[in-house]
């Protein structure tokens, strides 16, 4: 089968190409760039380039529709939210394509990627939520500010919106704050750049989440990990994780949720867990993870076994994999020990990493750990990872300091209701 895959620039395409190759599909690649990581891989078949959806919408549409309609049946596979969320919108036209998406209806998808729904869902079925408030203005945030309990976690509703002019907006990372000095800093800046600010407090523990693929709300396929080390050592993806038995309490709140949406497609459960070993649901992510390669390793292959079960309707139930698996990203462990080196924000009230422990632990891994990246099957996308950060992450990263966010008033075809 023609597999197109989307955001060449993630991990999670390099784990995917490799596999769907190796599984005898003809796997395409396609960014929003000149080249891709994925694209470097052996495995790719072929590349192409697309205008961002976070430049225009409509743009990005119609270069994806033409790929789907060189060749009818072509599963689409977008990786990231920035990329579902716009062909989700366009699904009946990539339909009329000849294109394939394995994705819930819209209107669960959405429901999976907004923070205060999917809490309130959680809570309704009886799993333990941070207590949680959305606010949508300074008025509502200083009314917060003077009455709140602290510290406090703030996070956009959705990690992607749509802008009025067609543009997929990334909404930035949560912020911290132990104090109200501290809240009203951190709700103006995330404020500029999504629709609502979700509030909950801040839960002591460590993440963990629960891997899955679903047809129709009905599992196919499970899978679990820990994390070692995260990017952000404040909460982020990880940089290095090891896979572990099922924790029964993980998958049962887990398939609660999931079952409910009735999702269709892969998904990861978000929680934190507490010392006492409860666990507090922070969010859905209804589409691919950034840590997908150690599931592939450890024997859960899930982008061959959703290319399946899109070409014959259904797959058997997969229940197994290897326990003690360990997979690093390379350029993500080293952004962590610079973040760990950098100090802990003054407004984050968790524990942060030593410094001499983190560095003697990044200079001497363990034999045997994969790496998202990197094999001697196919090197390239190592080197195109570290190229794409330096050359254009960086970059990228400071110039939006510098002239923050604009907005358009102009209306798109594909726009939200």
């Amino acid at each position: 089968m023609r597999v197109i895959i989307l955001d060449g620039n993630e991990n999670q395409t390099v784990a995917a190409v490799r596999s769907l190759a190796a599984n005898g599909h003809r796997v395409e690649v396609g960014a929003d760039t000149s080249w891709s990581k994925a694209g470097w891989s052996r495995h790719a078949a072929s590349t192409f380039r697309y205008p961002s959806p976070q430049t225009t919408m409509n743009s990005f549409i119609e270069r994806i529709l033409l790929e789907v309609a060189k060749e009818p049946n072509s599963l689409v596979l977008p990786m990231t939210e920035r990329t579902t969320i716009p062909l989700s919108i366009a699904r009946e036209d990539v339909f009329r394509s000849g294109g394939r998406l394995m994705l819930p209806p819209h209107e669960i998808l959405l429901k999976a990627f907004d923070k205060p729904t999917t809490t309130e869902l959680a809570r309704t079925l009886g799993i333990n939520v941070p207590r949680t408030v959305t606010i949508s203005n300074r008025t509502e945030a200083s009314e917060f500010a003077a009455t709140g309990k602290f510290p406090v976690v703030l996070k956009p509703r959705s990690s992607q919106e749509i802008s009025p002019d067609g543009r997929v907006v990334t909404t930035g990372s949560p912020r911290y704050a132990t104090n109200s000095e501290e809240f009203l800093d951190a709700f103006d800046q995330i404020a500029k750049s999504c629709s609502a600010v979700v509030v909950q407090e801040f839960v002591v523990g460590v993440g963990t989440g629960y891997f899955a693929l679903m047809n129709n709300g009905e599992l196919r396929a499970e899978f679990a990990h820990r994390r070692i080390r995260d990017v952000r050592p404040t909460g982020s993806g990880s940089a290095l994780r090891e896979s572990v038995p099922m924790d029964p309490k993980l998958r049962s709140a887990s398939l609660r949720i999931l079952k409910e949406l009735r999702w269709h497609g892969v998904a990861m459960v978000e929680f934190r867990q507490a010392p006492d070993g409860s666990l507090v649901f922070m969010e859905v992510n209804g589409r691919f993870w950034n840590s997908l390669p150690l599931a592939i390793y450890a024997g859960v292959d899930f982008p061959s076994l959703l290319a399946q079960l899109v070409k014959d309707g259904d797959i058997p139930t997969q229940d197994m994999y290897r326990s003690g698996v360990r997979c690093r990203w390379l350029l993500g462990d080293f952004r962590h020990l610079i973040e760990v080196f950098r100090g802990a924000p003054k407004s984050f009230p968790g524990q942060f990493p030593n410094r001499l422990a983190t560095l003697a632990s990044f200079m001497t891994p363990r034999a045997g750990t994969y790496h998202d990246n990197f094999n001697w099957d196919a090197p390239l996308p190592e080197i195109g990872d570290w190229l794409d950060f330096l050359l254009r992450k960086l970059p990228s990263g400071f110039k939006k300091k510098r002239i923050g966010s604009d907005t358009l008033n102009v209306q798109s075809r594909y726009s939200l209701p």
